[in-house]
């Protein structure tokens, strides 16, 4: 069953979407090298702060992985406190 997460990253200012910037090609390059890893894209939404997130893993379990490889990573350290708006949908089907 895939799993499927969309939504928003939303930097408060310059300075936060700096970070983003900084550390958004290392993150993207990691995660899609991930087991269970089939879609991982942020790109720029018309506002210069804000990204549309877009990731899909196989199952709950690769999901959770990545999850789990963020929380420790630079990228999960540096971009803690930027807000997140995301949905995450199961895909009973697959």
């Amino acid at each position: 069953m895939a799993l499927t997460l969309t939504g928003r990253l939303i930097c408060a200012n310059e300075a936060e979407a700096a970070i983003v910037r900084d550390y958004l090609p290392e993150h993207i390059r990691l995660t899609r090298r991930e087991p269970g890893c089939l879609l991982f894209e942020v790109t720029p939404a018309d506002s210069p702060l804000v990204w549309e997130v877009r990731e899909t893993f196989t199952n709950r379990h690769a999901f959770d992985l990545h999850q789990a490889r963020v929380k420790g990573s630079a990228w999960g350290h540096a971009t803690a406190g930027i807000a997140r708006d995301y949905s995450i949908l199961q895909d009973e089907a697959g």
